[in-house]
């Protein structure tokens, strides 16, 4: 692996144009577009306020940045940096931005959700939608771009409405059978609308294009629901966290459940390997301290880690919730499918220092990896089966059927990993401090350096 300089940011606002040529990042009233290459900085710009949101448009030729506090959203084009277009909401304020698929609408989300403004770049024409719901995610694209489903509230039921991107033209109107929805999702290949109410009933509804009921799945009732909600990039399997510890996977067949996945605190499973990570501080002697090494060389003190396998049965560090504290720490938090659709990872919440890694084709768990802290962000590469994670401490964490690795970010100072994601050709990981990027370059024989932890299959 090879590592950048570092760069700084603000309020974790960076992305990478998703033609990948491009690196944004945002600090304070600033926004910063690099080369992704070079990281030379080819645009400069300066906005109105702090800017709270930054994103992409699809062909990468414009960024919006949003300021919330001021109920303002700036575009800007890296072909003419001289343009630019302000839009601001007024009165109403601004609770959230975003792009519409073919970049040349942009989407503004008012205070109270009292509705949904769409601001057309083109022809600078505004359209309005009424009544759309504040709820964890309430509107999805479906990938080709051509429709989007936004969840509504009107004299207190709940609505999905579908729209035409082209013309913004109602297509569909229904009423969803859920008592507080909390959720939708596109399957990937946009024919099936996932709906999912809030955390006090355990429900999931599976919608056609043009508002049939296919199914409607309940695991139990009288308990807290579903927390997390993934599809297949096949779309052929929907992954179900909920708060009693399992994950609850759905064929797109017959939408029934194929079968679910426990989270023990006891691993037998002799078909699972444990990977426990283990420090070790290393050993520096007097020739080592010069005043050069002490103020530049923070790798000289940084703790090393590896992974070694943990004898069956293994138990799973837990942590108790507490049960007088709304949101309790429980249950499936975090679901993710890897891009061949043979692996998924999941995180439990009251087992915060472990990832467990299950096999979709033949249906068990395959590892579990236990950290000395707990799992902050983990994303699958967008092309290999490989598993980036990071848990809050100067290590990027690297997973693959081969095996696991554990790598120091050596940099200057004291980095962080809070969050992480892969560039769109998995050549590169982008790693982000409370402050601070690094970009982490993969190598070809970065599979070699897992070999050397191998697991049984």
């Amino acid at each position: 692996m090879n590592f950048s300089e570092v760069f700084k940011q603000s309020n974790q606002l960076c992305k990478v144009s998703p033609d990948g040529k491009y690196l944004a990042t945002c600090v304070q009233y600033r926004l910063v577009v690099r080369d992704f290459n070079s990281l030379q900085i080819v645009h400069l710009y300066t906005c109105l306020d702090l800017v709270m949101h930054m994103e992409w448009s699809s062909d990468s030729l414009f960024i919006l940045c949003a300021m919330y506090k001021r109920g303002l959203v700036q575009v800007w084009s890296l072909e003419q940096p001289d343009w630019h277009c302000k839009i601001d909401e007024g009165s109403i304020g601004l609770v959230s931005s975003r792009w519409s698929p073919d970049g040349r609408h942009v989407l503004n989300t008012t205070e109270f959700n009292l509705r949904v403004t769409i601001w057309s770049l083109c022809t600078k024409s505004v359209s309005y939608i009424k009544y759309p719901k504040a709820c964890q995610k309430g509107m999805d694209f479906t990938a080709d771009g051509r429709y989007m489903a936004l969840a509504e509230r009107r004299e207190c039921k709940d609505y999905i409405s579908v729209f035409v991107c082209d013309n913004w033209h109602l297509l569909r109107h229904f009423e969803s059978e859920t008592q507080d929805l909390a959720g939708l999702e596109w399957s990937p290949n946009g024919c099936v609308l996932a709906v999912w109410d809030n955390c006090l009933e355990y429900k999931i509804l599976l919608y056609s294009l043009d508002g049939r009921l296919l199914s409607s799945y309940s695991a139990y009732e009288w308990s807290l629901g579903i927390k997390s909600v993934a599809w297949s990039p096949s779309s052929q399997f929907l992954a179900v966290g909920s708060y009693d510890e399992k994950v609850r996977i759905l064929n797109h067949i017959t939408w029934k459940k194929i079968t679910e996945f426990e989270h023990p605190t006891t691993i037998i499973n002799t078909k699972a390997v444990v990977l426990k990570e283990v420090e070790k501080r290393p050993v520096v002697g007097s020739e080592d301290l010069s005043i050069h090494q002490l103020t530049m060389d923070n790798s000289l003190f940084s703790t090393q880690s590896k992974y070694e396998i943990t004898q069956l049965p293994a138990q799973v560090p837990v942590i108790k919730p507490d049960p007088d504290r709304a949101n309790p720490k429980i249950g499936i938090s975090a679901l993710a499918i890897s891009a061949d659709n043979r692996y998924l990872a999941t995180k439990n919440d009251n087992m915060p220092q472990s990832l467990w890694v299950w096999d979709m084709l033949r249906l068990g768990l395959l590892a579990v990896l236990e950290q000395t802290a707990p799992v902050r962000c983990f994303v699958w590469d967008p092309h290999r089966p490989r598993l980036a994670l990071c848990t809050g401490n100067t290590k990027v964490y690297l997973w693959s059927p081969a095996g696991c690795v554990s790598v120091n970010v050596p940099v200057e100072g004291s980095f962080q990993v809070q969050s992480l994601f892969w560039h769109c050709s998995g050549s590169s990981l982008v790693l982000l401090s409370k402050e601070h990027i690094c970009l982490c370059y993969m190598e070809p024989s970065l599979a070699s350096l897992l070999m050397k932890d191998m697991m049984p299959r």
